[in-house]
């Protein structure tokens, strides 16, 4: 893999080539990692979320996810890690949207699907940073201009094919008001039969729409959005671990901490020891 790394020794950003091997199992980076695959199919999971797709695609993943690949044979791969201290997406939403789009989103699918046009784009952009990182010296400003070129074209064309309803299932009207009250109520509401409540509808069918929807049972949605937020505020806020657990109403920090590492298998402080904490922590104060 060709690296670049901080003065302090820290991995900044990196691209290889696989074949897929090492994603047969879930894994964790702590990067945020984009795999751009020519060709060929499987299944794409990503934590909750079991997403198929068929080549040419890439597919996206933030920082300590647990991510995995079925196929059905070997895939040729690329993979493009970048850590958030390199390029903070954060900081460059105006200019790039990816985050909340290609990163950040439990309800749209973490994947962009290409046409061989695109594809060769894709191509190219790898190519221009492998030819940098080949340089003597590789310019840290050369490299992170590509990188956000591939982010840039990667949210222009999920952008479009969400306006073009490529990607999305047929709009289920119940399902996006479930999305809404999920988003105003995930501090106090925990229970798939409180959203049931709410809809007027059983729980059983909740989840059997839900799941045929976003791929994801009620349950995990409203588990991945509280853990979202949490993650959000380790890596966007100073705040301390107790305040950041006030902040989204659990009793204790040590409680909090618990459900964390439950669905993440780290703590609140290794995350936040390993994302970094984010330039937007101290040009919002």
């Amino acid at each position: 893999m060709k690296k670049i790394f901080s003065k302090s020794g820290e991995y900044l950003l990196g691209v290889k080539q696989t074949d897929g091997k090492d994603l047969n199992t879930p894994v964790q980076f702590s990067s945020y990692t984009v795999l751009f695959v020519p060709e060929g199919n499987g299944v794409y999971h990503a934590d909750f979320g079991s997403f198929p797709f068929t080549g040419p695609v890439l597919l996206f993943s933030t920082p300590l996810q647990f991510i995995h690949i079925e196929s059905a044979g070997a895939l040729k791969l690329f993979m493009l890690q970048f850590h958030g201290d390199f390029y903070c997406i954060e900081y460059h939403r105006a200019e790039v949207s990816c985050n909340g789009l290609l990163f950040n989103n439990i309800y749209v699918a973490p994947l962009v699907m290409l046409s061989n046009k695109e594809k060769r784009v894709f191509d190219h952009l790898l190519n221009d940073l492998a030819e940098e990182f080949n340089q003597e010296s590789p310019s840290e400003i050369v490299l992170r201009a590509y990188l956000q070129l591939f982010l840039a074209k990667s949210s222009s064309i999920k952008i479009n094919s969400i306006a073009t309803g490529e990607e999305e299932p047929e709009k289920d009207e119940l399902m996006e008001q479930f999305r809404q009250l999920l988003e105003e109520n995930y501090l106090v509401l925990h229970k798939p039969a409180d959203y049931a409540r709410l809809l007027a509808m059983t729980p059983n069918n909740l989840t059997k729409r839900c799941t045929r929807y976003f791929r994801k049972s009620p349950s995990q949605l409203i588990q991945e959005r509280l853990i979202l937020e949490a993650k959000k505020q380790l890596h966007l806020t100073r705040m301390s671990i107790k305040e950041i657990a006030y902040s989204l109403k659990f009793t204790d920090e040590f409680y909090f901490s618990r459900v964390f590492k439950k669905v993440t298998k780290v703590s609140p402080q290794t995350f936040r020891d390993q994302t970094g904490i984010s330039v937007m922590a101290d040009l919002s104060k």
